[in-house]
């Protein structure tokens, strides 16, 4: 169950439009490192997490991902909303207007449409969390080229250097779990006599 407050997690309040810059920022809406693939991706690997903690860390990110994607697709509304068409036509969205008007479609920078491949779950918590720690690298390294492409918009910079710092504080989490994890698996299990596992620390382990 989720609580939705009615307000961003950062302010997003851009003056001019720009659809040249709406363009590529759309990749951080549906591309393949973009937050609608990182939120479904951590929101789908925690049910099979072995322990507490890294399912609270996935369902902390993965929420906080989707408020970053609403951040994101009101930087996209907010530098085309007002866009005239020979605006459109200089930015080269004229395929997209033709589909989407000025909606807000999850597709990448180069106009490939959200796939659901994006989401990376292998049944292994070791390699999903690994997948996790490459995931919000990347998110950084595509911040901070948009951040190189908006050099010169202010309103727009802010928001996006929000998104990168929040990305290293995720990749530090996903390191914090990454280490439970792997001290959660290499715990020593005892049998009983009966057959039944018992946990060295817990007496009660999820070996059935």
């Amino acid at each position: 169950m989720w609580t939705y407050n009615k307000m961003l997690q950062y302010p997003v309040n851009i003056k001019c439009t720009n659809p040249r810059l709406a363009k590529v920022i759309i990749s951080q809406y549906g591309g393949p490192d973009g937050e609608l693939a990182a939120s479904l991706r951590y929101l789908s690997q925690r049910f099979g997490m072995p322990d507490q903690n890294s399912k609270a860390i996935l369902n902390d990110i993965g929420t906080e991902e989707l408020a970053h994607l609403e951040m994101i697709g009101a930087i996209v509304h907010q530098l085309t909303k007002n866009a005239s068409i020979e605006e459109i036509e200089a930015a080269g969205l004229s395929p997209y207007y033709t589909d989407h008007g000025v909606d807000v479609y999850p597709q990448s920078a180069a106009g490939v449409p959200f796939t659901s491949a994006y989401i990376a779950c292998k049944g292994d918590a070791i390699a999903n969390l690994q997948e996790d720690l490459a995931a919000e690298q990347k998110a950084r390294a595509t911040y901070e080229k948009l951040i190189d492409l908006c050099r010169d918009e202010p309103d727009v910079l802010d928001p996006l250097r929000f998104l990168r710092e929040r990305e290293v504080v995720h990749f530090q989490r996903f390191g914090e779990a990454l280490r439970g994890v792997q001290d959660k698996l290499a715990e020593k299990k005892f049998y009983m006599n009966d057959g039944n596992c018992l946990d060295m620390k817990k007496n009660d382990c999820n070996c059935n």
